[in-house]
């Protein structure tokens, strides 16, 4: 797998975009993963990125996009949302990426108005529809499993089972190391999301809540997790996931920390490559 990194640890600390991307290059990540909203992003600063990566010769693998409006029982706010991802699937196939990150929403009302079955009939409808445009474009889809109650996809029994509902080959899962600690996954499970991963994320955290810290800062044992990663020969990256650094300022080093520990840890059991 390549080490990539999701360039929104640039951004959050508020460091110009040119700035972030040459700074993930120089660290020695082999790709990026970028967080943008392609409808507040103007055309410039589109642009700006992927000529940018080009120059640099660091290829961007996927692209994150928060949707929870697709399971929202509002018609009109899903058909919204629907059409928000396909301009960010455009993204990814304009950018030559491989995948959009995809973050579904949680259940509402505590699932005592809305039965649950239907916001999960409404997510898995909507993300079919999204399979079928991100087919036409040659990409794929990557859910990821968040590690709240009340997410839809929480588990890798659930992330299973919307993947199997779905039956669709554009929409796969994402693996993201320190949510499957805060829920509760052992490394063995990962097993059942083989063929159905294509994409991964790596941070840590200390075990309550949700971090993403440098691999090293919280309680994650990474080992077995990246073995069993291993074992699921997925062809694509392992990006490492860093918000809200504590101190914006060195937020350098603070990259530069979590490339090396990470390195580290993927030489250890043979993953990067």
């Amino acid at each position: 797998m390549k080490l990539g990194l999701i360039n929104s640890a640039w951004v959050q600390a508020n460091q110009p975009t040119v700035f972030g991307l040459r700074k993930t290059k120089e660290l020695g990540f082999d790709t990026v993963d970028i967080f943008i909203d392609p409808l507040d992003a103007d055309v410039k600063e589109r642009r700006l990125i992927k000529d940018e990566c080009d120059r640099l010769d660091l290829p961007i693998m996927s692209i994150c996009c928060v949707a929870v409006g697709l399971v929202d029982f509002n018609p009109s706010v899903q058909r919204f949302h629907l059409e928000r991802c396909q301009r960010y699937l455009d993204l990814v196939y304009e950018y030559g990426a491989k995948n959009l990150l995809l973050v579904l929403g949680e259940y509402i009302w505590n699932q005592e108005v809305i039965p649950p079955r239907e916001q999960w009939r409404m997510g898995v409808e909507n993300c079919k529809v999204l399979g079928d445009y991100a087919a036409g474009l040659g990409v794929q889809i990557a859910l990821e499993l968040e590690p709240f109650k009340l997410s839809l996809l929480n588990s890798v029994d659930t992330m299973v089972r919307f993947i199997d509902d779905c039956d669709h080959e554009a929409i796969q899962a994402n693996i993201d190391v320190s949510h499957l600690l805060l829920a509760g996954v052992a490394p063995e499970e990962l097993r059942r999301l083989k063929g159905k991963a294509i994409h991964c994320h790596i941070s840590d955290c200390d075990g309550k809540v949700h971090g993403d810290l440098p691999p090293g800062r919280g309680v994650v044992d990474f080992t077995p997790y990246l073995r069993e990663i291993k074992a699921l020969e997925i062809d694509g990256a392992m990006s490492i996931e860093l918000e809200y650094s504590p101190e914006p300022e060195k937020i350098v080093e603070w990259v530069g920390e979590a490339y090396r520990e990470t390195d580290k840890l993927m030489q250890s059991v043979g993953l990067r490559g």
